[in-house]
């Protein structure tokens, strides 16, 4: 049986020992019959709430190819992970993955999942992708993987807060000083008890935006930094004088609320991050949630499209599948249709597929959120390169020395010659 030939396997390292492997079927086959018997295996990341919308569309799958069965099992996010290490070591990938983008890269780059691209068409419909939300899953030239929701760079802000201050709503797309000239007037009007946002340059998505407007990314495709130690001094000395104004939450605040966000906690009316985050945002706010209203960033350069959707998560097909039209079949069924559509709404984002957002229910957030993914349609670029293997750890270093910064444990100076080295060693320079 299949899933016993990973036992022999385990103690190898899945990215080496696989960095030569072929990457599975050149194509479909010709002689491809869906009613055939066939068993494919479904891996997803979640819990019970979403393993119940597998199964409902599982079911709506069979209904349509009833001889080919779907088995499905689901953890955690960290756990989902170590166990595909463990599975890659033996080419005993579950035929079809519910995947992560930080990890796309390191898969494709191993030869671990098939290119999709030979099965568009017959297979894998594409009508409802645009160009760009197809380019989204491209490595090397493969398309290793198709999204299954999108999400974009947005300002949420607390109308409810502001409400109370008398301060007016942050209009969207400002420069970065008309921002900051905004959140001083929310946080006078707080008191010491609201503040007008987080310092911006905590996060690096922030500074990804700023290089955007200049026309880079972070990294190239071959994994190459496309910024400075200049430029990172630059953005950071910003978020310094931010904070030494008092316009901000203090940091020490936002480590005692943790895990919520000073948004999240009801204590700054505004905050960037992923328009998908409204969800977990309205949970933290309870009643006061239906004051949330999503809008543009600020502006580093008129004109620039600095914004790109990004996805909520994708689906992959493993190079090790022995049926790699039904898994195509399956990935289409997932991503495209509107009885999926239907059953999952947006527990996994915002459908990136037009066919497939046509069977979905918006409940109001959600449509706040494709009200404002609509609305940036011009900002929108091309995304950027997969990110490099190792970005989460790159990311997470990001966090933790603005952290240091905000707490005033270490200077500007410092944090980039230490953001910088251990950026090098993650990426073995």
């Amino acid at each position: 049986m299949k899933r016993f030939r990973i036992a022999l396997a385990v103690v190898a390292s899945a990215a080496l020992l696989l960095a030569g492997c072929n990457g599975g079927s050149a194509g479909p086959r010709a002689d491809f019959d869906p009613n055939t018997p066939v068993t494919l295996d479904l891996a997803f990341w979640g819990n019970d709430t979403r393993a119940g919308f597998y199964q409902a569309a599982i079911a709506k799958f069979t209904e349509k190819y009833p001889r080919i069965t779907v088995n499905s099992t689901f953890l955690a996010f960290p756990e989902f992970w170590e166990k595909r290490q463990i599975e890659s070591a033996g080419r005993d990938l579950p035929d079809v993955m519910q995947f992560d983008y930080a990890y796309l890269r390191q898969y494709s780059q191993n030869k671990l999942l098939l290119d999709l691209r030979p099965y568009f068409g017959k297979y894998i419909k594409t009508d409802g992708l645009d160009e760009s939300t197809l380019k989204v899953g491209v490595v090397n030239g493969a398309t290793t993987a198709l999204p299954v929701g999108t999400n974009a760079w947005a300002m949420f802000v607390n109308n409810t807060l502001l409400g109370r201050s008398g301060v007016a709503a942050y209009p969207g797309g400002t420069s970065w000083d008309g921002y900051t000239a905004w959140m001083e007037s929310v946080t006078r009007a707080g008191a010491g008890k609201v503040w007008g946002g987080v310092d911006p340059t905590e996060r690096l998505q922030s500074f990804e935006l700023t290089l955007r407007a200049n026309g880079k990314n972070l990294f190239d495709d071959a994994g190459t930094p496309q910024f400075t130690k200049a430029e990172l001094t630059e953005f950071w000395n910003r978020g310094a004088q931010v904070r030494r104004s008092g316009t901000t939450i203090p940091t020490k605040r936002l480590i005692e609320v943790a895990p919520k966000s000073g948004f999240g906690s009801g204590q700054t009316a505004s905050e960037m991050t992923w328009d998908n985050f409204g969800a977990g945002y309205a949970g933290d706010l309870g009643a006061a949630a239906s004051g949330l209203t999503l809008t543009a960033p600020p502006v580093t350069r008129a004109g620039a499209r600095d914004l790109y959707l990004k996805p909520s998560m994708l689906h992959a097909v493993a190079a090790n599948t022995e049926h790699p039209e039904a898994s195509a079949l399956l990935v289409d069924f997932l991503i495209n249709s509107k009885e999926a559509g239907a059953v999952f709404g947006t527990n996994r984002g915002l459908p990136a597929s037009a066919t497939h957002l046509a069977g979905v229910q918006l409940d109001p957030l959600s449509q706040k959120i494709l009200d404002y993914e609509t609305s940036i349609k011009d900002r929108l670029g091309e995304a950027p390169p997969v990110p490099v293997v190792g970005y989460g750890s790159i990311e997470e270093k990001f966090r933790q020395l603005s952290e240091e910064l905000g707490l005033g444990s270490i200077t500007v100076d410092q944090a980039v010659d230490q953001f910088f080295s251990e950026m090098d060693t993650i990426l073995e320079r």
